[in-house]
């Protein structure tokens, strides 16, 4: 059966990375090691991190009418997702960020966001919901979030929403249309009651959340689901830049559970791909294929991808470029 297209709603923006030695102490003039231009945002590298992997994805988002836009869009564009839903907006200027990062793969990220987007989302094309595998948001843009939720769950697709300190304000207006809530460990702990993780994730199931999970970095996930509690550790690799590792678990958790795997195969799969993203500069240069994912996890674990995963994919079976 052809695989479900995943449709992610929310952030676009246009990253400039830069790599130093070290941060000073003080303000002063720095060389950098290394430098690019790449596509960033939540919910686009999100999306990116779907297509690179060989699942097909629609992004519904907003950029400026202007050069730094057009050039998001081609970056989304070369990595295989679906841009027909991001629109420029006249007058707006698209998002820019300078992310600097050190040797250890710390980072330090400036962002520049245009707030005279326009918020109205009834130019969403929100029938393509019911053919959707699921619907994945950063919670950057409340409106589009919310017609796309409400569309997904009259029609039974699973909602997926990434919660950051950003954004986590908004929970509560989304919260009851929101099946899967992954959220980073400062948001867990700022926006939902209790004095532990079982109370949290107690809190966010009584809401009716159906998977309530946190990601804590270099110690991997956990999470309380309709399948149990469970824990899926880090993969270590030599870590070059962190940037983008969480939108990218964020993409391939709602892929995987668009391929009806389970919550842990879904971790799994999410927390692999994430750590592998963080060998390169930026937060896209090092998404993983899906022959690349394979191969780490057989090395990791001894268990690869899942039978059936993606296997309507040519990608599958090409060699890494």
């Amino acid at each position: 059966m052809p695989a479900k297209p995943i449709i992610v709603v929310g952030h676009t923006a246009l990253d400039r990375v830069y790599r130093i030695d070290a941060f000073p102490g003080s303000p002063t003039k720095v060389s950098a090691r290394d430098h690019r231009d790449e596509g960033g945002g939540s919910a686009a590298n999100a999306a990116a991190s779907i297509a690179v992997l060989g699942g097909k994805v629609r992004l519904w988002s907003r950029v400026g009418d202007d050069d730094i836009g057009a050039k998001a869009r081609r970056a989304l564009q070369r990595t295989g997702v679906d841009v027909s839903g991001v629109i420029a907006c006249e007058d707006a200027k698209t998002p820019t960020a300078a992310v600097i990062v050190d040797a250890k793969g710390e980072r330090l990220v400036i962002s520049e966001d245009d707030h005279t987007f326009p918020t109205q989302a009834d130019w969403l094309p929100l029938g393509a919901v019911a053919t959707a595998g699921a619907v994945l948001s950063d919670l950057t843009w409340l409106e589009g979030t919310r017609a796309a939720f409400v569309a997904a769950r009259a029609a039974g697709v699973p909602t997926v929403l990434d919660v950051d300190l950003g954004v986590g304000v908004l929970l509560a207006q989304v919260i009851d249309v929101t099946d899967f809530a992954v959220f980073s460990a400062p948001a867990f702990e700022r926006f939902v009651p209790g004095a532990d993780d079982a109370a949290r994730f107690a809190a966010l199931k009584a809401q009716g959340v159906r998977h309530a999970g946190v990601t804590r970095g270099a110690t991997g996930y956990v999470w309380s689901g309709a399948q149990g509690s469970g824990a899926q550790g880090a993969f270590k690799v030599p870590v070059v830049d962190t940037t983008g590792a969480g939108d990218t678990f964020h993409g391939v958790f709602a892929l995987a559970l668009a391929e009806g795997l389970t919550e842990a195969d879904c971790a799994r799969l999410a927390t692999a791909s994430a750590s592998l993203k963080c060998r390169r500069l930026g937060a896209r240069a090092g998404l993983p294929t899906a022959v690349e994912l394979d191969a780490f996890l057989l090395e990791q674990t001894g268990e690869g991808l899942p039978e059936g995963f993606l296997e309507d994919q040519p990608r599958l079976k090409e060699p890494t470029e």
